[in-house]
C-alpha cells in the first residue's frame, strides 16, 4: 500500500472536493474546455520546473511511496496528477465559495442598516 499513498492522498483530494460540484454549484466539471485552459497551462510550467528540478539533482522522489511508473524526464506519474489534482481542487473550492457568497449577497436586504453605516 506504500507504493499508492501518493496516489491514494490525490484519490482523497477529490473525493472531498467532488460534492462542491453538486451540493454548492461550482460548476467546474460542466465547463471541461475552461477547465482545461486553467489547469494545463499551469502544468506545463510546474512540469518544466519539476522536470528541471530532477535533471539538476534539486530533489527527488521516494520509490518507496510512489508506484514506480517513471514518465520521460524520470519524473513520476503522480507527480502529474498532483499537478491536475490540486488545481481542479482549488478551482472546486474557489467556486464553491463564490456561489456561497453569491447567495448570501442575495439574501441580504437592499437597504441594510450595517451598509449605511459603513458608507457614512
Amino acid at each position: 500500500m506504500d507504493r499508492f499513498q501518493y496516489l491514494a492522498l490525490m484519490a482523497g483530494c477529490l473525493l472531498v472536493t467532488l460534492p462542491l460540484e453538486f451540493w454548492l454549484a461550482a460548476r467546474v466539471y460542466r465547463r471541461p474546455r475552461r477547465l482545461l485552459l486553467t489547469v494545463v497551462p499551469v502544468a506545463l510550467v510546474f512540469v518544466a520546473w519539476d522536470l528541471f528540478a530532477i535533471r539538476r539533482d534539486h530533489w527527488s522522489f521516494s520509490p518507496e511511496f510512489t508506484t514506480g511508473i517513471l514518465l520521460p524526464g524520470a519524473i513520476p506519474l503522480e507527480e502529474i496528477v498532483f499537478f491536475v489534482v490540486i488545481p481542479v481542487c482549488a478551482l472546486l473550492t474557489y467556486e464553491a465559495v463564490g456561489t456561497v457568497l453569491a447567495r448570501l449577497r442575495a439574501r441580504r436586504p437592499a437597504t441594510d442598516p450595517a451598509r449605511e453605516d459603513a458608507d457614512a
